[in-house]
């Protein structure tokens, strides 16, 4: 399947105009750049929209967003602001068998009683909950002694027709080793985790060794 990787820039008058002030606000402006190609059907099944992406934040120079879909977006945000970088995602990328990683994740376990998801609580609960679920879920395995979590946050913003949400956030980078490659290759396309909608789920990857899969 083809890949394109992005890059949004934003100046901070960008951010500005654009009325950039918490999550909902910025998925509204992500989406503007793809044309959905899901039916309402697909929407209601949800689908996932086969776009991918992680705010870098921002500084006195502007904004950063990584963007990964599976088709082309604009080249700016309608009205002609910011600007958009985009590269095709070479099919070989994804034949290493480590690399080293950053993540943003919804780190949640389901509770077994209310059937209700909780958030994981803890930089060490959410270590623990990331590499139990890697080799299960996602195709690798964290190598041990090489994960770090950093920033965690529980954000609350309005979205769509004004819904409250509570979105769970923690920040991993370290080394991973792929296990599964078919199951690695679902996981980089499709995001892990919850939260996708919402900046989660995007690995950010560089190959760690140069020996690809036999």
């Amino acid at each position: 399947m083809t890949l394109i990787a992005s890059v949004l820039h934003l100046s901070r008058q960008d951010v500005r105009a654009l009325r950039i002030t918490d999550p909902y606000s910025l998925h509204r402006v992500v989406y503007s750049l793809y044309e959905d190609t899901r039916t309402d059907a697909e929407k209601q099944a949800s689908t996932p929209s086969g776009l991918l992406y992680a705010d870098q934040g921002g500084d006195v120079r502007g904004r950063r967003i990584l963007l990964l879909a599976d088709r082309w977006p604009a080249g700016c945000v309608n009205g002609g602001y910011g600007r958009v970088e985009s590269k095709l995602v070479d099919d070989s990328f994804l034949d290493f068998s480590r690399y080293r990683f950053r993540v943003t994740v919804n780190p949640t376990r389901r509770d077994s009683a209310s059937g209700r998801l909780r958030p994981v609580k803890g930089r060490e609960s959410i270590a623990a909950w990331f590499a139990e679920r890697a080799p299960a879920s996602w195709g690798f395995r964290v190598v041990q002694g090489n994960l770090e979590v950093g920033s965690t946050r529980a954000l609350q913003f309005k979205g769509k027709n004004g819904h409250p949400v509570t979105l769970a956030q923690a920040q991993l980078q370290g080394l991973l080793e792929v296990t599964d490659p078919e199951q690695f290759r679902s996981s980089f396309r499709q995001g892990i985790g919850r939260g996708r909608a919402f900046g989660c789920g995007l690995l950010q990857i560089v190959p760690h060794i140069d020996h690809p899969f036999a």
